[in-house]
């Protein structure tokens, strides 16, 4: 199993200086990959948790990070792809993939915030469906020569986008979802699946039958979880002291899952917009540390 590590991108560590720091550093210490996330906004009434208060855009900082490092692999989890084009998505992941010398993993949601679909003027209607053109399209855009496309959410008429990914077809796309049909989408047309903050680690067996059942190819299915990592009490997996987070960490590995990376944006002492930078900074460096591969 592989192991990575969440970038400094949410509340009081999340600065150019620490990007640069710990997306190298990682690098040192051979984690295997480097994870951002999006959030666009919070309303003012939405009542969310401190690690989506405050973060930088998931793709402009790998871009950052990929100019530090040579390398370690990239990946965003996820872009909620509602909020917007996949054409565009296209033209950035490319660009991306190339300047980063062929890192990139492209991971796609489909949304849950009411206030961000308000804002981008997105529908809630019909995800699953938006879901399977939209990688259809990207598809199209990096494979074919020339591409085209004419669904009922999207249209590409024939042409060509240049330059190409790196990575022959683009960059791997992975997809997130939590409930049957999304699991089972994941595994039809994506390389793989990304569990979500939320999931319930004990019974992620369950959730990776689901996505493999789903597969043309069962073995080559990849599966990434976000750990958030809380280092004190043992509440729940991926808690408790190192031993036990790395058993942990060991336990998931038996259970199918091929890559864990530790997200310490989670951490309410190290996410949190209101603690101070130099102590949110100490405690992920001594986490990134000590967690290390």
């Amino acid at each position: 199993m592989r192991i990575g590590i969440g970038a400094p991108v949410s509340g009081a560590w999340a600065s150019p200086e620490n990007l640069a720091r710990f997306a190298t550093r990682a690098e040192e210490l051979r984690y295997d990959s480097l994870w951002t996330f999006q959030r666009l906004l919070v309303g003012v009434a939405d009542g969310l948790d401190a690690v989506y208060q405050s973060v930088l855009d998931p793709l402009l900082s790998l871009t950052f990070a990929a100019a530090h490092t040579s390398r370690i692999r990239l990946g965003v989890a996820l872009v909620n792809l509602p909020f917007v084009s996949p054409t565009y998505l296209a033209k950035q992941a490319a660009t991306l993939d190339v300047l980063s010398g062929g890192r990139l993993d492209l991971g796609l949601g489909t949304g849950w915030s009411a206030t961000e679909f308000a804002a981008v003027g997105a529908e809630k209607a019909r995800r699953g469906a938006r879901a399977e053109e939209y990688v259809r399209v990207l598809h199209t855009l990096w494979r074919d020569d020339p591409s085209s496309f004419d669904g009922e959410f999207y249209t590409v008429p024939p042409s060509r986008m240049a330059p190409r990914p790196v990575q022959p077809g683009g960059p791997p796309i992975l997809l997130g979802g939590s409930v049957r049909p999304a699991l089972e989408r994941a595994g039809r047309l994506a390389a793989g699946w990304i569990s979500r903050s939320a999931t319930d680690l004990s019974k992620i067996g369950a959730d990776i039958a689901v996505v493999r059942a789903a597969a043309p190819d069962p073995d080559s299915v990849r599966v990434v979880v976000r750990g958030v990592v809380r280092v004190g009490a043992r509440a729940g997996r991926l808690t408790g002291t190192y031993d036990e987070i790395r058993a942990d960490a060991a336990w998931l590995g038996e259970q199918g899952v091929t890559e864990l990376y530790y997200d310490l944006n989670w951490d309410d002492r190290i996410g949190n917009p209101d603690v101070p930078p130099t102590d949110a900074t100490a405690r992920a460096a001594e986490i990134i540390e000590a967690l290390a591969p």
